[in-house]
């Protein structure tokens, strides 16, 4: 599902800094990973490459059995829709939008038909038990609702990959722990692949699968 062959990412200014240092990576359909690892040492540069939100310096990325690095802007920008949802820290709400029009998004975006759009973002408001909050805005949820939201978003198009940049990193323990546990659920409903970036040992054990990063390399791999 997701290759990734001798993968670098180096940024040049005043001096080159590597983000990212030759790393090799498989994952494979339906597997939920932990990345960890100090800050610096390369997780979200890691995310956003995998997601087609940033290209490689040099190596190459496959997902779903297409090569990122040889896409064309318009073409990744279809791959992301299509088979990539984002979960980010900061939930990335429209904070003019209500719950089910921030959720609806995505199909806008898509030109889907209204009555269709407003079908599935219900759908995807109850898949998180948000169903009562479907009028409220971003103001008047708590951190917890709020990324309940940005995961119902996230989960549009069904795509077959997800990524969460610290999804728990903005919210206290008990709420972390739900909502790690509706991803947990979600990823046995679905059956997507789902990589998650975390600071959170809990997060990180929870996972069949982790992926240590330390100094832009990759140093450990390991299943439970």
């Amino acid at each position: 599902m997701i290759r990734l062959f001798s993968v670098s990412r180096h940024f040049n200014g005043k001096r080159r800094v590597t983000a990212l240092e030759d790393v090799d990576l498989e994952v494979a359909r339906g597997e939920m990973v932990s990345i960890v690892g100090p800050s610096g040492s390369g997780k979200s540069t890691l995310l956003n490459l995998i997601g087609g939100l940033d290209r490689p310096s040099s190596g190459t990325i496959h997902i779903d059995g297409r090569d990122l690095t040889r896409l064309g802007d318009d073409d990744l920008t279809r791959l992301r829709r299509d088979k990539i949802g984002f979960i980010f820290q900061f939930f990335n709400l429209l904070p003019s939008l209500n719950c089910l029009e921030n959720v609806a998004l995505p199909l806008h975006l898509r030109g889907w038909d209204r009555r269709k759009i407003a079908l599935r973002a219900a759908e995807l408001l109850e898949m998180v038990n948000l169903t009562d909050r479907a009028g409220h805005l971003p103001e008047e949820l708590s951190g917890g609702e709020r990324q309940r939201v940005a995961i119902a978003r996230a989960l549009a198009f069904n795509p077959p990959v997800l990524l969460a940049d610290e999804p728990t990193g903005n919210l206290d323990s008990h709420t972390g722990a739900s909502i790690l546990a509706l991803m947990h659920d979600l990823h046995d409903r679905l059956d997507a692949t789902l990589l998650i970036v975390t600071h959170d040992p809990a997060v990180a054990q929870s996972c069949p699968r982790t992926v240590a990063l330390r100094d832009a390399r990759l140093v450990r791999d390991e299943r439970r």
